[in-house]
């Protein structure tokens, strides 16, 4: 196996129930400790919630659409067979992108 970005010690994919436990053991970990943490300081703690690593690959995703204009080289990266998913799934548009587009615009004078 090749080209992939994190294989377990043998080389190979990960397990991806495994990878959710590990995550699920780390935030439980640190959400246990910042309780403590903020108790003995007299604050509200800051908790991290649950996440996945779907929803990593979604943010990694829409950072991505963000950053790259050619679809069909976000549509290759992801694996997508169908354009449309990329584009409807994860070429999210925030209202940042909307004002940093509309500001190159104007001061490349195309507007």
């Amino acid at each position: 196996m090749s080209g992939f970005i994190f294989c377990n010690r043998f080389g190979n994919l990960h397990n991806p129930a495994e990878i959710k436990r590990q995550i699920k053991r780390i935030v439980d970990d640190y959400n246990y400790r910042e309780e403590l943490k903020a108790v003995k300081e007299k604050r509200d703690p800051l908790i991290i919630p649950c996440f996945s690593c779907h929803i990593t690959r979604h943010s990694f995703c829409t950072r991505f659409c963000e950053n790259e204009t050619n679809v069909k080289v976000i549509q290759s990266f992801m694996g997508h067979k169908d354009i449309q998913t990329t584009l409807d799934i994860y070429a999210e548009v925030s209202e940042q992108k909307k004002q940093d587009v509309f500001k190159k615009l104007n001061d490349n004078d195309v507007i």
